[in-house]
């Protein structure tokens, strides 16, 4: 019989394993397949953005005050996994836009849901939180990148057989949460409202000009943190007439996996890189490390340039990790302790709610507009977004104003 940390191993590996079956391929398969616009795709793909802003809260308020933490992640797994078994027989866009917004409105929360029930497990077992979580919640990166490679190796990047595989993770994932010990909820006297919970009570942080400016480059940069994962698979499949034989091209996901492979890595120097440069000059380096990401992709292919594509897979840990971590640090070192939680939020709803949508949205159009007659120019594409990114990075230091002390104790919680 497995021990609790090897249980929760196995429910963290599902959790991705479920989203990377079909996040990364997805868009080949709506452009090569269902022939869909830049636009509809990348709405598709807003529907995370849209779901972020609301469900993780709402769900989280039931976990917290009725239902056990795990049967809610449980039911929300398995109406997923039906959600996503009724999208791979729909081949029109306004139903996939649907069922797929159903879903994400249902995956989203359970992400929170993951952690909640591996702390409260973990606390009630006497493990220490933050010293036992990080080891089993690498297995969840682990676990997106093995269903990256099964679905790139099994040859389903086009395929509606990804959605099978997610939802067959997903029904698996949702019958065996209602074997893990129960989280009950929480009996408080503190009441807090959804309003509280999604961190709308800390808009009161944008009267400092400070935290202004921070969340208005949060929204902005959040923009550009789901761009390649969303079109990065069908930029390599569109040179498949130029490099047909290349590994590039075969094997997309497995080269696109270099990037979740690298944020793995990144995440054990952000402490050292916030003690030596401080909070401004890491979110600097993110910044300018999404110019690179998308450069290096305007200029790189499968293959002379396969380094260059490596190189921006390897570039990705540092872009993405050191702005979200980062970014959190800054909020729960800024904001008053008793905002503390509904700043998160803020931060949460800026990045992966407004900002995501929006990018989604956008990045989609910018597609549409360079592509005639059926051909993207990749190039100017990715250029465009590198250009978006590196105004970015010219603005923030002149109006961010934060003054680093390389004294103060940096602490990273997990």
């Amino acid at each position: 019989m497995m021990n609790i940390k090897s249980r929760l191993i196995v429910m963290n590996f599902l959790e991705f394993f479920v989203w990377g079956s079909w996040l990364i391929s997805m868009g080949a398969y709506m452009f090569n397949v269902l022939h869909f616009e830049g636009w509809q795709v990348g709405s598709i793909y807003g529907t995370m953005g849209i779901a972020a802003i609301f469900t993780p809260a709402l769900f989280g308020i039931v976990a917290d005050r009725w239902v056990n933490a795990e049967r809610v992640f449980g039911i929300c797994h398995i109406i997923g996994a039906g959600l996503l078994l009724w999208a791979s027989t729909v081949t029109d866009y306004d139903g996939l836009y649907l069922i797929m917004l159903c879903n994400s409105l249902v995956f989203m929360p359970t992400i929170g849901l993951n952690n909640t029930v591996s702390y409260s497990i973990l606390e009630r077992k006497g493990f220490n939180i933050i010293k036992d979580f990080p080891p089993i919640r690498v297995w969840g990166t682990i676990g997106f990148i093995a269903a990256m490679w099964m679905v790139d190796l099994c040859g389903w990047n086009k395929s509606p057989f990804q959605l099978y595989i997610s939802a067959g993770a997903g029904l698996l994932l949702g019958l065996y949460s209602f074997t893990m010990p129960a989280c009950a909820p929480v009996k408080s006297a503190e009441k807090k409202s959804f309003i509280s919970l999604i961190g709308l009570d800390a808009f009161v942080l944008f009267r400092r000009r400070k935290m202004f400016i921070f969340f208005v480059f949060a929204l902005l940069l959040g923009a550009a943190l789901q761009i390649t994962n969303t079109y990065g698979s069908t930029f390599l499949d569109d040179f498949s007439k130029s490099y047909p034989d290349s590994f590039g091209v075969k094997h997309s996901n497995v080269l696109i996996s270099i990037s979740q492979i690298s944020e793995t890595l990144f995440i054990l120097t952000i402490p050292f890189f916030l003690r030596k440069f401080g909070i401004k000059q890491v979110m600097l380096m993110s910044i300018f490390a999404w110019v690179f990401r998308f450069g290096l992709f305007g200029v790189g292919n499968p293959g002379s340039g396969l380094y260059l594509l490596i190189l921006s897979m390897i570039i990705y840990g540092m872009a993405f990790d050191f702005f979200n971590i980062s970014g959190s640090l800054f909020v729960e070192k800024e904001a008053d302790i008793k905002y503390r939680a509904s700043a998160q939020g803020l931060f949460m709803l800026m990045t992966n709610g407004i900002g995501a949508f929006l990018g989604n949205y956008i990045s989609g159009r910018v597609i549409d507009h360079y592509t005639v007659d059926g051909v993207k120019n990749w190039q100017n594409i990715w250029f465009a977004f590198a250009g978006y990114a590196l105004v970015l990075g010219i603005i923030f230091p002149l109006v961010f104003r934060y003054k680093h002390d390389p004294n103060e104790a940096v602490v990273v919680k997990h």
